[in-house]
């Protein structure tokens, strides 16, 4: 059976700023949440978030951005129990990678964030030994950060957010 985009059905609106270049240089804040908001990275207990090994494994995945892709560099992130937030700066006109001649062809902000969730999901999978589970849900939130001011707002909240989990809008036990 086929499933045909009908948008009387799919209601499907992006939340991708209308008409930005997600190819251009710049500075973006990320969340990407667990299917179903599950906490698969850890849980909070004693007073502060204990991460498990798919924490881990995640965190690995996410460096991996920057030394897969010389034109991804990584800032502030925290893996949480049902999500992650994380700061990625993508240059494309880093003199380093003009100076070596290692261009490579460029992924747009969403095909970055499509290849973490391939690897992440997949080095998990091989872990919990459930090759066909879902680990993220389909989207992720982003933000342009505009300006220094709002840098270092997010940054600081990224810095915070584990200590603010027992009023985390992502916390479902909230």
């Amino acid at each position: 059976m086929s499933h045909k985009y009908d948008p009387d059905i799919h209601h499907r609106h992006s939340i991708r700023l209308s008409g930005y270049d997600y190819l251009q240089d710049g500075w973006y804040f990320i969340t990407i949440c667990t299917q179903g908001q599950k906490c698969m990275f850890g849980k909070f207990a004693n007073g502060q978030i204990q991460l498990c090994e798919y924490a881990y494994i995640v965190d690995k995945c996410w460096k991996w951005l920057a030394q897969q892709y010389d034109y991804v560099h990584l800032d502030q992130y925290v893996v949480m129990p049902n999500h992650l937030h994380g700061i990625i700066i993508i240059r494309r006109c880093d003199l380093r990678i003009a100076l070596t001649g290692n261009a490579q062809k460029c992924k747009p902000l969403s095909g970055l964030i499509g290849a973490f969730k391939t690897v992440s999901t997949r080095r998990t999978n091989n872990v919990r030994k459930t090759q066909a589970s879902k680990l993220w849900q389909r989207n992720y939130y982003e933000h342009i950060i505009r300006n220094e001011e709002e840098l270092n707002r997010i940054r600081q909240y990224i810095a915070d957010n584990p200590a603010n989990w027992q009023t985390d809008e992502e916390n479902p036990d909230v």
